[in-house]
């Protein structure tokens, strides 16, 4: 028994410990009570929160010790069942003896420490509060917060469990009713005041950029709807306006945040003008928006990471756009310059945000004054744009005098004022020209004479009596060009536009006005004159120089016996096959040499000439002796036949020459030249490389072309002229694409004479000018003709132009005349050139061809493959089509087809279409069509035929394809 009883008494002693050990345990982990009294009006209980994350359905926990010591344990379940829920436990004690009341209030949403990655946008925190005795806790009912109503006795220690519906208690607050009523009431008034100002704002600037229509205002408009719809949601006013439903608070936040930093992208680009410093501002910022657009989608599923991405990217703008705004600024560019104030606040404002998310402020009040302070940014910003919109409102009116509207005129041209007070005779210039001509500033400064030594010796006597008119006469204007010597010895061009100013006594007080640079206009006239009277490739006289000079020395002659000019008339025998065979650059060389040989011979009496591509003229007014002439004579062309090396090889040239004195006789200079012409053509028909003086019987041998000039005079008259057209047929169908207009000239006694008998008349003496208008007319007309009978049917009309009409000023005139007159579509009308009449002079021809090609007419190279041309020049002109001469298709050499197919491919490479001429079997076109050769045009697809022949040859075309249709 005593065992028994000693057994039972060690049992009974370790249950002792046991619960002691239990006790003290329990103890150890008890809640803390905070203490209130009743004149706390509000304590900060977060940090005495203690939360138990993810602990199921069921909760226990021990409650803070009672005044006497004791601590329990209390168990609390969940309102879902199977739900693990996140817990927060905390203890009050009233030290008082009343009974007090209090507000426990848990904020939705608290921008102090949301955080920047991964922000905490606000929800519901509790959903239920169990007290440790007592009866359970009353919700109040409030939009922003989670609110209950605690009854403390007076001595009681209560330990609350509360279920947590979120896993973050931003703050838990203990309030006094009273004092939580007037806080919320005033945080109301505060909030409502800046809601109000953001809107009145927002929609003041909506109202100006309808009234206004500048591209800042829709801009700076949409930045402030922004901030009024961020502040919106902050400040839990949307709620109250529209229906949102629990749980969507996250998805208008996020959203608000991606519209208040997209706005700021499209601000800073509209504001700055960033297109106009560079396209890629343009990309970058486009770009910038849909990004941020689809982060305003992803807000829809995951708002958090979202509005993380928003106010990273509102961060970027703010600084990147500081950076803009200081690099702009230093250029001086006025709006940058603007906008550094409100800059500089909205960098302070994102700093105090980034502080407060962070949590390093931590107060109440700074979230409605962070809300408060973007209100006040959107509004500097407004007043900046608005500053600047409507700066110079007065210039934009117009409510400025006569006076500011001609000075300003003045200062936008850029003239030098030119300031002569004539009383203290001192110039004064603004700026000062003296800079401008590299002079000492202000050293022309003084009396009107110091400009005389740096005038030009030729202009000083016309500007001294020029200001001694204005003196004397006390009216006038001043309109004078002079030249003034710079500091490196160039004379500059001046323009000065003055007139006097008269005093009450009658007498000139001072010569105001404007003084002009005009060195480069004087240099471009100086240089147009040049290239109108000299041949651009050699720097020579042209033929208009030499018959002028030419004409002058006939009416010295006339009344000086001891002038008796000679004049030379040289022409390159076979110049044209040098062209063909070394190309356009070759030939250009050997002009060149050839005319620094002529040149060589010349004395200064003497003048040399460049008639057209290989003809030249010179006049000799050194030499008389009929035995000094003719040794000139061997002179030129010995100097032509020497050796000209070119390509490591030697090229030998010979010139048929005719020349001529001057006599009684001879009554013009074009008298002279035309004998001069007819000795080197007689020169020529007797094989060239020869002298030929002018004598009288080659008169008898040019009769039949002088004869053929002036019938053909009369030709155009009597309209003898006509249009033979040339069927253009396309290779695939076998239809015709076009015609081609070619000229005849049905003479009355000798009946048809060929193109190769007239047209070269007719450009020497001018005449292809008239023929080619005529043949473009005619043709249009005639087509336009055929179009309105048959409908509108796809054909094309081509015509031939001469080197007289390429060079013509009024060719772009005279064509869209043509086309206008015939009521033609200009891509109906077509012009053919050949390439040695286009590379004859390949700078103005592609001057004149681009224009032509902008009134939409086609162009055609005629004679493709013949001429000398370079395909780097080709490249350059706007051809659409050429023709292939006929003697490659003829060409019956193994490579042949090798060749055609090369340049119809090539072509096609630079977008051209290919018309191949002179095909004269059926052979020869199937093989042309499978290499890709679109047109053909020859006697196989038919000759050239009146008018009434090509339209009966359409309508049998026309009729055919309406019965196949």
């Amino acid at each position: 028994m005593s065992l028994v009883r000693r057994l039972g008494a060690a049992f009974a002693a370790m249950l002792l410990t046991l619960t002691v050990l239990l006790s003290a345990a329990s103890a150890a982990f008890a809640v803390e009570a905070i203490k209130i009294s009743r004149d706390d009006n509000a304590l900060d209980l977060t940090g005495a929160v203690e939360i138990s994350l993810n602990q199921g359905e069921d909760f226990q926990v021990s409650t803070a010790p009672t005044q006497d010591g004791i601590v329990r344990r209390i168990q609390v379940e969940s309102k879902e069942p199977g739900k693990s829920s996140n817990w927060a436990v905390f203890a009050l004690a009233n030290t008082t003896d009343q009974q007090i009341d209090r507000l426990i209030v848990v904020p939705h949403f608290r921008l102090v420490d949301s955080g920047l990655i991964w922000p905490d946008l606000g929800s519901s925190r509790i959903a239920a509060i169990t007290p440790s005795e007592g009866f359970a806790l009353d919700r109040q009912q409030s939009p922003d917060a989670d609110v209950f109503r605690v009854t403390l006795d007076p001595g009681a220690v209560v330990t609350f469990v509360a279920e947590m519906t979120a896993q973050k208690l931003p703050q838990v607050y203990l309030w006094n009713p009273d004092t939580y009523k007037d806080t919320v009431n005033a945080y109301t008034l505060f909030r409502g005041i800046v809601i109000g100002i953001a809107g009145l704002m927002a929609l003041f600037l909506t109202i100006l950029f309808v009234v206004k229509g500048t591209s800042m205002f829709p801009a700076t408009s949409a930045l402030a709807w922004a901030v009024l719809a961020y502040v919106c949601v902050d400040f839990g006013f949307l709620s109250k306006v529209i229906a949102i439903t629990p749980g969507n608070e996250q998805i208008w936040r996020a959203g608000t945040e991606v519209a208040l930093a997209a706005t700021l992208v499209v601000f800073l680009f509209a504001y700055l003008n960033l297109n106009r410093w560079h396209g890629h501002f343009s990309y970058g910022a486009v770009a910038w928006v849909l990004g941020l657009g689809a982060i305003a989608a992803l807000a829809i599923y995951n708002p958090a990471i979202a509005s993380g991405l928003a106010r990273m990217s509102f961060a970027v703008t703010a600084v990147l756009g500081a950076v803009l705004i200081v690099f702009l600024g230093i250029r001086g560019y006025d709006r940058a310059i603007m906008l550094v104030p409100s800059w500089v606040m909205l960098l302070l404002w994102i700093t105090a945000f980034w502080m407060a998310i962070t949590g390093r402020l931590d107060n109440d009040i700074i979230q409605p004054a962070l809300g408060g302070g973007l209100i006040l940014v959107v509004l500097l910003i407004g007043f900046t744009v608005m500053q600047h919109a409507f700066a110079g409102g007065a210039l934009n009116q117009g409510l400025f005098s006569d006076m500011e509207r001609r000075a300003l005129a003045l200062a936008a041209s850029g003239d030098t004022v030119w300031d002569w007070d004539v009383m203290r005779d001192k110039v004064t210039t603004r700026p000062d020209v003296a800079l401008q001509l590299g002079l000492e500033p202000g050293s022309l400064g003084g009396p009107a004479r110091t400009w005389l030594p740096i005038l030009h010796a030729d202009d000083r006597d016309t500007f001294r009596t020029l200001l001694d008119v204005i003196l004397e006469h006390r009216r006038g204007r001043i309109s004078h060009e002079f030249r003034l010597r710079g500091a490196d010895g160039h004379y500059h061009w001046f323009s000065l536009r003055a007139r006097p100013l008269v005093g009450t006594d009658g007498e000139v007080l001072r010569c105001v006005g404007t003084l002009v640079d005009v060195t480069d206009q004087k240099k471009s006239e100086e240089r147009l004159l040049h290239d109108a009277v000299h041949d651009n490739l050699t720097g020579l006289s042209n033929r208009e120089l030499f018959m002028n000079r030419l004409e002058a020395i006939i009416s010295i002659a006339k009344t000086d016996e001891k002038i008796r000019p000679t004049v030379f008339l040289i022409d390159i025998d076979r110049f044209k096959k040098v062209n063909e065979g070394l190309g356009i650059s070759a030939g250009d060389t050997i002009l060149l040499t050839v005319a620094r040989r002529l040149h060589r011979l010349l004395k200064p009496k003497d003048s040399l000439s460049r008639f057209t591509g290989d003809q030249f003229a010179l006049m000799l007014l050194s030499e008389e002796d009929p035995t000094r002439i003719a040794s000139v004579a061997e002179a030129i062309k010995r100097a032509i036949q020497a050796p000209i090396s070119f390509a490591k090889r030697e090229i030998v040239l010979t010139a048929s020459i005719g020349l001529i004195t001057w006599n009684n006789n001879h009554g013009s200079a074009e008298d002279m030249v035309k004998d001069a012409e007819l000795a080197m053509y007689q020169a020529k028909r007797f094989g060239g490389d020869r002298i030929e003086p002018f004598r009288p019987a080659f008169r008898a041998v040019g009769t039949d072309r002088l004869q053929i000039e002036s019938d053909m005079r009369r030709a155009i008259e009597r309209r003898e002229f006509t249009l033979a057209y040339q069927p253009i047929v396309r290779l695939e169908d076998r239809t015709i694409a076009g015609f081609e207009a070619l000229l005849r000239w049905d003479h009355p006694r000798r009946g048809m004479i060929p193109p190769s008998d007239f047209v070269p008349v007719a450009e020497s003496c001018g005449l292809i000018v008239q023929l080619g208008l005529f043949a473009m007319q005619k043709a249009a007309e005639d087509l336009s003709e055929w179009q309105s009978q048959l409908g509108d049917m796809p054909l094309s009309m081509s015509v031939n132009l001469s080197s007289r009409q390429l060079l013509r000023r009024d060719l772009v005139s005279d064509v869209r005349s043509v086309v206008a007159r015939a009521n033609l579509k200009p891509r109906c009308f077509r012009l053919e050139l050949t390439e040695s009449l286009v590379m004859d002079n390949p700078e103005q021809s592609a001057h004149v061809l681009n224009k032509l090609k902008q009134l939409g007419i086609g162009l055609s190279l005629d004679d493709f493959g013949t001429g000398y041309s370079s395909l780097s020049y080709l490249t350059r002109f706007p051809f659409d089509t050429i023709k292939i001469d006929k003697s490659f298709v003829d060409d019956n050499a193994p490579k042949r087809s090798v060749l055609l197919k090369s340049m119809i491919n090539m072509a096609h490479e630079m977008g051209m279409s290919v018309v191949a001429e002179g095909v004269s079997d059926e052979s020869d076109a199937l093989q042309l069509r499978q290499m890709g050769c679109e047109f053909v045009q020859s006697f196989l697809t038919g000759p050239p035929m009146k008018p009434e022949a090509a339209f009966k040859l359409l309508k049998e075309q026309n009729a055919a394809a309406a019965a196949q249709a």
